[in-house]
């Protein structure tokens, strides 16, 4: 194994400790670190220390998601060590970084945190949430910032070979850094959030230059300084050709996947990896993983779940264009010998994504066999992911890059009944690992002004119902055939999804 250094900038990741993320960016990037670090690679990932994380709610009497703070637990704090402070400017004031290590074999996730002037510290003290344009600049360009000082520093720009900028918000460090050859882009998401712009203004401020353009699109910017852009389906590579078709030319894509270790039941793990799975040991260790999640749903909801009821889930980051509106209205209208575990949370300026958790906790209150977990996160998605029977992942079409909560689901022997979108057309064959309903778009249909919306999600949400009236019928009606998509579900599944295809396919001089 070479130890030329592999360096990823983000905004966030998914440790199994702490509130360092958001989502799926975060869950993927701590799944490549986990992996990485089993595969002995000299392996950095370059982020933010945010003392008050992402966001926390209390629900209150009527419903009503409550944000605060979700500070950083002990258990990540202790697992951090300081090992240097830095220095950087911005905005012409010299500030002081501490960059906090968090190690696993000879990988190494480093923590930024400004410990001066008092204004710079406030700028890391939540992730995704600022209190203006300006704080939202100066956040990412101190990662910036601190990112090529401590490249220079404490790995050496001689012993770099991959520095990969994850999401348009680390596009800064080029401008910082200058590496020719050495940044790829890794765009995430074909939505609009994940390619923001900045006033030239700002731009002039920081770093002297006089853009032509009044905002400046870091997508843009990112992707002419990097050699390469990557993104992270086939289909989502398809989409992208119609969003920045100036920039395609350098462009590939690697489909994403999942750290197994980290996301699969060890029962079924185990088996799996000694060629000993069969329709008994797998029914067995599937109980097992059932049973959990059973516990789990109890420990918030006194439910007695038999073994007759079908266990649907569906968990993830709430907003709009994962349609959680379907799964409303299949509680409402497919509700019998079911049970509907729902998870996620929204970012607090998302309205109509607080509404929907509004809306689930109403379901929770209204209907015995539906619980409801408002702080989802990566421990509870692992017991949700791996007990669960079926798993509901309804992304309108073209705006889910690739998704990997229906491979996690996949891997567990968790059927996914999935919409045709990001890298599910790639993976599931219609009743044979899974259901697929939908149309499979290959364009950004504007969810707030486009007439065929409305049209797509009537009739795409009855092929949902359809398809998951067939699943629960097979469940009730022939457990046995049921298994056996299940059982199919993981064995085409883990190997396709594993993080070591995923890494080999980044750095195939690297990782053979």
């Amino acid at each position: 194994m070479s130890d030329d250094a592999i360096v990823s900038v983000t905004p966030e990741i998914a440790l199994d400790e702490g509130y360092t993320y958001a989502g799926g960016l975060g869950v993927l990037e701590g799944d490549k670190f986990y992996a990485a670090a089993r595969l002995g690679l000299n392996y950095y990932v370059l982020t933010l220390l945010y003392r008050e994380g992402y966001v926390d709610y209390e629900l209150g009497p009527d419903g009503t998601p409550l944000p605060k703070p979700q500070p950083q637990p002990a258990d990540l704090l202790n697992r951090l060590r300081k090992c240097c402070e830095l220095e950087v400017k911005l905005k012409g004031e010299r500030v002081s970084v501490a960059a906090h290590v968090y190690t696993k074999g000879k990988a190494s996730v480093v923590f930024f945190e400004p410990l001066s002037p008092e204004w710079a510290t406030s700028l890391t003290s939540r992730l995704f949430i600022e209190r203006g344009v300006e704080e939202k600049f100066y956040k990412y360009v101190l990662l910036a910032r601190a990112s090529a000082e401590y490249i220079k520093s404490q790995i050496g720009v001689d012993s770099v070979r991959y520095i990969d900028l994850q999401e348009a918000y680390t596009a800064f460090l080029p401008l910082v850094l200058r590496l020719p050859g050495r940044y790829r882009l890794i765009i995430h998401t074909p939505g609009p959030w994940g390619h923001p712009s900045f006033p030239r203004g700002l731009f002039e401020q920081e770093f002297g230059y006089k853009m032509i353009e009044d905002k400046i699109v870091l997508t843009t910017l990112g992707a002419i300084m990097s050699s390469e852009l990557i993104m992270v389906s086939a289909k989502h590579f398809d989409v992208m050709k119609r969003v920045i078709p100036h920039l395609i030319e350098k462009a590939r894509f690697v489909t994403n996947g999942i750290d197994l270790e980290r996301w699969m039941h060890p029962g079924l793990r185990e088996r799996f990896e000694k060629g000993e799975l069969n329709p008994e040991n797998f029914a067995l260790a599937k109980s097992e993983a059932r049973a959990n999640l059973v516990r789990l749903i109890n420990s918030r909801k006194p439910l007695a779940v038999s073994q007759e009821q079908m266990i649907a889930v569906w968990a993830r980051r709430m907003t709009k264009y994962k349609r959680p509106y379907f799964v409303t209205r299949l509680v409402e209208e497919a509700r019998d010998n079911v049970v509907f575990v729902l998870g996620g949370k929204a970012h607090p300026d998302d309205k109509e994504g607080l509404q929907f958790m509004r809306e689930f906790k109403e379901l929770e209150r209204k209907y015995s066999n539906v619980v409801y977990f408002h702080d989802y996160d990566v421990q509870k998605a692992k017991t949700l992911i791996a007990g669960g029977d079926l798993l509901l992942f309804t992304p309108f079409s073209g705006w889910e890059a690739s998704g990997t909560s229906f491979m996690k689901a996949a891997v567990n022997g968790t059927v996914p009944v999935a919409s045709r979108d990001g890298a599910a057309v790639e993976m599931i064959v219609d009743g044979v690992n899974g259901w697929l309903f939908g149309q499979d778009i290959r364009d950004l249909v504007d969810f707030g002004r486009d007439p065929r919306v409305a049209e797509v999600d009537r009739v795409e949400y009855e092929e949902l119902k359809t398809k998951f009236l067939k699943a629960l019928d097979l469940y009730s009606s022939d457990r046995e055939g049921f298994q056996t998509i299940a059982l199919n579900s993981l064995l085409t599944f883990a190997p396709v999804v594993d993080m070591k295809r995923v890494l080999r396919e980044y750095y195939p001089d690297l990782v053979k």
